[in-house]
């Protein structure tokens, strides 16, 4: 059984979601239809688990993105849980460390050759960072190849410093990509999951390549934020884990996004076992804060971007500063 529950209005539309969501006709198989039931402005449906099984993009255009996004029926709906059965999809393959850890993300996003964000990344690993991941928006631009990137890095980098290499791209070259970086000294590989597809990222925990992945959220916004119709931002969180996330973006609590605090601890908590990551605004002044905020210290990180920059003393000072912050 696939369960999903959405907060319905008016209640009476939840006729028109179940329709769109399988048959399309009010009259089409009555084996494929959803059980509804519902209290207090939430409606459940239960799906046969053969309708998708575990085809993670089907799933994703059933219910997660559906086409019941696009009807006028409703005043509001918003996806609020998603339970799939257990084994469906593969999960992460690295469970979260105990206790607060700090990563960093080099900068500037874009611009900087294969030795200056190898510069960058030991920088960090100086300070302490037990992560060093590449921005979102650097793939494998000519001016910063990824596998001269990757070799660069690996090159000055301790063993105990983690390097999430970003290898999303084209699609028929996901996984020559991440088989290559990991050749060449990658510790992580990170994946903008909603740019790339979830089915990817799945595709990646399946290769059993032997590092954590790291799934970015860059995009995920476009479906949670808070409007009429909407996923909410835990169960992208959980969809992402599900899928073989070993490090899972939750957001933060800085101000500096959209996140509501209580969809962030609900983010925090759609993340285990994997490691949940608070990102975005995070840095030395607000690191004890965050953690505070997140009402956990199992299996949290917090990834510093351009505060550590900033930091008087520059970024090593920034991410020695943020650690001491959440001890």
């Amino acid at each position: 059984m696939i369960r999903v529950s959405f907060e319905v209005d008016p209640p009476e539309a939840v006729e028109a979601l179940a329709v769109v969501a399988s048959t399309g006709l009010p009259e089409g198989p009555q084996f494929v239809r959803p059980r509804v039931s519902g209290e207090e402005g939430i409606a459940t449906l239960e799906f046969p688990v053969e309708n998708w099984g575990a085809d993670v993009t089907m799933l994703v255009s059933g219910l997660v993105a559906g086409e019941w996004a696009d009807l006028a029926a409703f005043e509001r709906c918003r996806l609020v849980e998603l339970t799939v059965p257990d084994g469906a999809f593969p999960g992460p393959a690295f469970a979260a460390q105990p206790g607060v850890s700090v990563g960093a993300i080099v900068k500037p996003s874009l611009g900087l050759s294969p030795e200056e964000v190898a510069e960058a990344a030991a920088i960090f690993a100086r300070g302490g960072a037990a992560l060093v991941k590449d921005d979102e928006l650097l793939g494998n631009p000519p001016w910063c190849p990824l596998e001269d990137r990757v070799q660069a890095v690996a090159a000055v980098l301790p063993e105990e410093t983690v390097y999430a290499a970003n290898v999303t791209g084209p699609a028929d070259s996901l996984l020559r990509r991440a088989e290559r970086a990991v050749e060449l000294g990658a510790t992580a590989l990170m994946l903008n999951v909603f740019a790339q597809g979830l089915d990817s990222l799945r595709t990646l925990r399946e290769a059993e390549l032997g590092v954590p992945l790291f799934a970015h959220r860059v995009g995920a916004a476009l479906l949670m934020r808070d409007r009429p119709v909407s996923v909410a931002p835990a169960v992208l969180a959980g969809l992402t884990r599900m899928c073989g996330a070993d490090f899972v973006q939750a957001g933060s609590f800085s101000g500096r996004l959209f996140d509501d605090p209580e969809d962030v601890r609900a983010c925090i908590a759609a993340a285990r076992p994997a490691t949940a990551v608070l990102s975005g605004g995070v840095g030395p002044e607000n690191a004890a804060a965050e953690v505070e905020h997140a009402l956990t210290r199992d299996g949290l990180m917090l990834v510093v971007g351009s505060d550590a920059y900033l930091y008087p003393g520059g970024p090593e000072a920034g991410i020695r500063a943020t650690i001491e912050a959440v001890r």
